[in-house]
């Protein structure tokens, strides 16, 4: 179970536009040191804002940390990590080397860090699904790509700070011998005590992790915790969603005790592999009550959800294998119900105005083409889950 804390202010960012400005600003306010994770980093105007408020940071004497995932940010500018060092920033690759092997021949290749969090001065805090790039990209170029990030001021944002130096501590030492600069972070972090934020609002949030080690299936099990508790409501956005069969089993009975169950998935697929196998699962949750519709206005990014208009989650996992087995992500868990209205009237606004439901009968409308497509993704999804060995989250 998440352990909430209390005394916070949250600030719900919706896509890059709100986010990308609010991140800047609170860097370049920043007095002691930085934390930012993203998965990607690119080389665009975005990129360039936050590359260049990093660097500004680091100039006047800022202890700023960047970490980046090594197949996300793969293609990380040359000259922004020319500016970041120059500067006196720090920069660390998340498993940096990726293997040559074909991804069925070596599980570990898809073990990324997915997070996109930072930390300011460790009473200001961000986490949420946004990575450090333009919101107008592929498939449409407008409008900006559906997503969002929450800002926290107050005691949540030490518990963020944590988490973000734990993180680079435990990569200094894995990237040994193989970083863009010599022992890294070292002197910044050893032997300073963490800085102590102060309340700041009233508004009761937690952070819930997932890792390969203690953290396991944190993320799945608080979400598994409030569709179990839910009596009115249940509504999930999420961008690759392609849940376990605890998920699904918790998805079908809330559906079944007459909770509304509302789920906002992709309708403009960046993964066409994935989009289709998801499809599978439809015929079950629509007999079943589940209401499903699909956001076609542009590329939907989001990873949120509302439980009974109580309790809401902003972070970076998906709904699917990638995020719940194998990927290191970041949620918020916010037990307030103002900030819970505020993100479910923005997501209804969505459905509305920019998605279309998903119909009882879906699956006796398609073609047998597109049906055979579909079971064909669904049996291959199945075939590589068993293959890594996460055979249990089928």
């Amino acid at each position: 179970m998440p352990e909430y804390s209390g005394g916070n202010r949250l600030t719900l960012l919706k896509n890059g536009e709100q986010y990308f400005p609010a991140l800047a600003a609170a860097i370049d306010a920043a007095r002691a040191e930085v934390f930012l994770e993203t998965y990607i980093f690119a080389d665009d105007e975005t990129g360039s804002l936050i590359a260049h408020a990093l660097a500004r940071a680091a100039a006047r004497g800022v202890a700023t940390h960047l970490l980046i995932d090594g197949y996300g940010a793969r293609d990380f500018a040359p000259r922004f990590r020319d500016m970041l060092l120059t500067a006196g920033a720090e920069l660390l690759v998340f498993r940096p080397q990726v293997s040559p092997w074909p991804f069925w021949k070596q599980r570990s290749r898809l073990r990324r860090m997915h997070r996109k969090l930072a930390s300011i001065d460790g009473a200001v805090a961000f986490v949420g699904g946004i990575n450090v790039r333009d919101d107008f990209h592929a498939p449409d170029p407008s409008p900006p790509q559906y997503d969002y990030a929450v800002r926290i001021d107050g005691p949540l944002a030490e518990q963020v700070r944590a988490a973000a130096v734990r993180l680079w501590r435990r990569v200094s030492w894995a990237t040994l011998g193989q970083r863009w600069r010599r022992w890294p972070g070292f002197a910044v972090l050893s032997g300073r005590a963490p800085p102590q934020a102060h309340d700041q609002g009233s508004q009761r949030a937690a952070l819930v992790v997932r890792d390969s080690l203690r953290h396991r299936r944190d993320i799945e099990n608080a979400y598994l915790e409030q569709i179990n508790a839910a009596r009115m409501e249940v509504l999930i956005a999420n961008a690759y969603f392609f849940p376990t069969r605890r998920f699904r089993r918790a998805l079908l009975q809330a559906a079944r005790r007459n909770v509304t169950v509302t789920l906002l998935l992709q309708g403009k697929a960046d993964h066409p592999l994935q989009h289709l196998a998801s499809r599978a699962l439809y015929r079950s949750m629509l007999a079943a009550g589940i209401r499903i519709h699909e956001y076609h206005s542009s590329l939907l990014h989001a990873k949120v959800a509302v439980f009974d208009g109580r309790v809401a989650t902003v972070g970076s996992s998906n709904i699917d294998p990638f995020s719940l087995g194998l990927a290191r992500e970041a949620n918020l868990f916010a037990a307030d119900r103002p900030f819970a209205a505020e993100l479910r009237t923005s997501l209804h606004e969505a459905i509305e105005k920019r998605a279309r439901a998903v119909p009882l009968h879906y699956w006796r409308r398609l073609s047998f083409a597109l049906k055979a497509r579909i079971w064909l993704a669904y049996r291959f999804v199945r075939l590589l889950m068993v293959i890594y060995g996460f055979d249990h989250l089928r």
